[in-house]
């Protein structure tokens, strides 16, 4: 598995995170297989969420994983708070309430990568800073980063917040692509122009921040996989007939995609589906062509000015 520094942190990830939303919906030979499917493909990374499954995820993941202290240093782990019940709570209460809650299911003394899930919209950023202090001294959180957030949003926290903020979860795929069209389309009268992020991809290469695209096979917010979709023939088609000339399936072209942009980019996998998250690994040896990549781009409806 190909590797990335992740922002400007010390660690190397690979370039594929295995996303541990749907974990619960295995059973524990189905976890246990799962998992130690993915270390043999190079895929340590695993990204979490303390609502994922109500923290059942992760306290399956740890089984399923047989969480020791030598497995542990093995792998790496990333969580996210931040998001309650009808609300976001970015508190500093909240946060460390929030991590000890995550250490305990995870069955670890630390996490690798902490990031706040969802913008509060009452956050207090000197909170944030007073939180991030203490699970650093502590041991608890070695690296802290965001997810679903715009470049002011994140100079807003980086003005009280002294550690660096290495990645930044954002919804991408080849149908769910603004933040690249609305470069592309610049000082254009159409839709695609539409500034919707703040410039969020310029900000992060800039910046140094990993993008970690979520759902990079869905279109719309949840509303399907654009693979195999009657709705997107042409995007298919133009798929399928890069996937033949590499010798791959259509799910590891729709990684390379996203793995083609210099922004080295880190996709976060949700398939718990052993021979899918195969083909998503595979994906890090292969480099479409600029052409290749601007085909798939026009025909998932995608218009060049």
């Amino acid at each position: 598995m190909r590797t990335i520094q992740l922002g400007t942190s010390n660690l190397e990830v690979p370039v594929v995170a295995v996303g541990c939303m749907r974990i619960n919906s295995l059973s524990k030979p189905e976890a246990e297989q799962f998992v130690q499917a993915a270390l043999e493909q190079g895929a340590n990374f695993f990204d979490h969420a303390d609502i994922y499954g109500g923290g059942a995820c992760e306290e399956i993941f740890a089984e399923a994983i047989h969480m020791t202290p030598a497995v542990r240093e093995q792998i790496i782990l990333q969580s996210k708070c931040g998001i309650r019940n009808g609300m976001f709570d970015f508190s500093k209460e909240h946060i460390l309430t929030s991590v000890d809650g995550i250490l305990k299911r995870l069955n670890t003394e630390y996490l690798d990568v902490l990031l706040l899930h969802r913008p509060d919209a009452l956050v207090e950023p000197e909170e944030v800073a007073e939180a991030f202090d203490q699970l650093e001294s502590s041991g608890k959180v070695r690296h802290f980063g965001v997810s679903n957030q715009n470049p002011m949003q994140i100079e807003l926290l980086k003005r009280y917040v002294k550690q660096p903020l290495v990645a930044n979860q954002l919804q991408l795929s080849i149908t769910n692509a603004n933040m690249i069209s609305n470069g592309i389309n610049v000082n254009m009268e159409n839709n695609a122009a539409i500034n919707r992020d703040g410039s969020i991809l310029d900000y992060s290469r800039l910046h140094d921040m990993t993008i970690q695209p979520w759902s990079p096979f869905q279109y719309g917010f949840f509303e399907g996989v654009f693979l195999g979709s009657d709705k997107f023939p042409e995007l298919n088609q133009v798929i399928d007939t890069v996937a033949a000339k590499y010798g791959v399936s259509n799910t590891t072209i729709a990684i390379a995609w996203l793995l083609r942009h210099p922004a080295k980019m880190q996709p976060v996998i949700g398939s718990m589906n052993i021979d899918r998250l195969r083909d998503c690994c595979k994906a890090s040896e292969i480099t479409l062509t600029r052409e290749e990549w601007y085909a798939i781009y026009r025909a998932a409806g995608n218009k060049l000015p």
